[in-house]
Formats: C-alpha cells, sequence, structure tokens
C-alpha cells in the first residue's frame, strides 16, 4: 500500500491528532502533495469523502488547541495547506463536501462567490450523511471517526445510524420526533422534512409519517477530542 496517497495521509493525520503527537511532518507532505496529484487521487466521490472528511475532524482539533482558534474565525480563516493551496473549514464542508452550498441558505442555494479550485475538488453528488461524520468540536457534533475511501459507504451510515439513536427521542403517543437541529440547519441537504423522514425509514427503519418533527437545542459547549 501506498503511504504517500493523499487518503492514507488523511487518515494519518487524524490518528496522529487522536494521539496527541506532532502533525508537523504530516502537516508538510498533505501542503505539498502536487495539486493535480490530489485531483488526480480523489477522482471519485468515495475519495473525496474520506480525505476531506479526515482532513476537516483534524485540522479543527489542530486549529483549536494549537493555534487557539476560536469561533467564528476557526471555521472562516484560510488557516491550512493542502496541496499549495489555503482553505478554511467552511471550504471543505460548505464548498468542498456541501457541493458548495451557500452557508447561510438552509442547503437551498449554491455561492456565487465559489472559486474554480473548490469547484474542481467539490463532490459531484451531495451526501447528507457527512453531516452526521463533520465535527466541530461541539458537544452535539457527531463524535469523530477515521473514514476510508474503499469503505465510506457502509461508515458513514454507521457514522448516521448511531448518531439518530443518540440525538432522536420517539413519542409514538403523540406523535412528536424530537430530533437534531442539523436537519433544521441543512433543510435542503436532507430533502426538506420529507427527506427527514425517508432518511428514518431507511436509516432506522422507523416509521415517522404523520408525526411532527421538532429541534433539540444544540449544545456549543466545548467537547475536544470527542473520537468514537
Amino acid at each position: 500500500m501506498d503511504t504517500q496517497t493523499p487518503n492514507h495521509l488523511s487518515e494519518q493525520l487524524l490518528l496522529t491528532v487522536k494521539m496527541e503527537q506532532d502533525t508537523t511532518a504530516l502537516q508538510k507532505g498533505i501542503a505539498t502533495i502536487p495539486l493535480p496529484a490530489l485531483k488526480s487521487a480523489l477522482n471519485d466521490d468515495d475519495g473525496k469523502k474520506a480525505f476531506w472528511l479526515n482532513i476537516y475532524n483534524a485540522y479543527y482539533q489542530i486549529l483549536r488547541t494549537e493555534k487557539e482558534m476560536n469561533k467564528p474565525g476557526i471555521y472562516r480563516k484560510r488557516a491550512f495547506t493542502i496541496a499549495g493551496e489555503s482553505f478554511s473549514l467552511d471550504d471543505v464542508e460548505h464548498g468542498i463536501l456541501r457541493k458548495f452550498r451557500y452557508k447561510y441558505s438552509l442547503g437551498y442555494l449554491a455561492n456565487p462567490f465559489t472559486s474554480r479550485l473548490i469547484k474542481d475538488l467539490a463532490v459531484n453528488e451531495l451526501d447528507y450523511r457527512i453531516h452526521f461524520a463533520l465535527n466541530c468540536g461541539a458537544k452535539s457534533c457527531p463524535p469523530i471517526a477515521f473514514y476510508k475511501m474503499k469503505s465510506i459507504s457502509s461508515e458513514l451510515d454507521l457514522a448516521t445510524r448511531a448518531f439518530l439513536e443518540g440525538e432522536t427521542d420517539f413519542d409514538d403517543e403523540k406523535q412528536i420526533v424530537h430530533t437534531t437541529a442539523l436537519f433544521q440547519w441543512f433543510a435542503g441537504d436532507f430533502g426538506g422534512k420529507k427527506g427527514v423522514r425517508e432518511i428514518y425509514k431507511k436509516q432506522l427503519d422507523k416509521n415517522i409519517a404523520g408525526y411532527t418533527i421538532k429541534y433539540k437545542e444544540y449544545s456549543w459547549e466545548d467537547d475536544l477530542g470527542n473520537f468514537a
């Protein structure tokens, strides 16, 4: 196995963060990948999702603990380098993984100011499951897991099911479901409330047709290093 592929480097970076070891060499390796080589290696959505999920989850921890960056600047500042280009966490989440959705449009509008670089790197199809894999250091965030290109779909299904099982309360008598605010903030990514009902049917085999959907308050309390 080539230990210098972008996907392997992203996994190693996240593992080194988890082990609280020095990430300098790995950050340099990722920063100096030739851009054409990165694009060639990440030539389908499986590769893109695995690489950028690991990158986001690793760099949030690095920026928060080593650079001592705080919200909201930690999301907006282009503070790390991939393949010779500077990126922000927002670039990764909303630009690449969400296929350049405008951050404040609930997932319904594209960002008209997206750069050519982000468009070239972005996934071809938005996968709602990435929302249950991105960790921004808050108590209500999904735990951090490691994603591999060859098994990304099953890993994302597992992350989705685990998160929904832990974050959902069903009141079958009153037909009310209390669930994560992520469904509200990124409604368009999930296909609106109809899509949320379909997700519960597919992921948890739970029929919530006719249920009222209510959203829980999101806890932004720091919960760094929350690895699955």
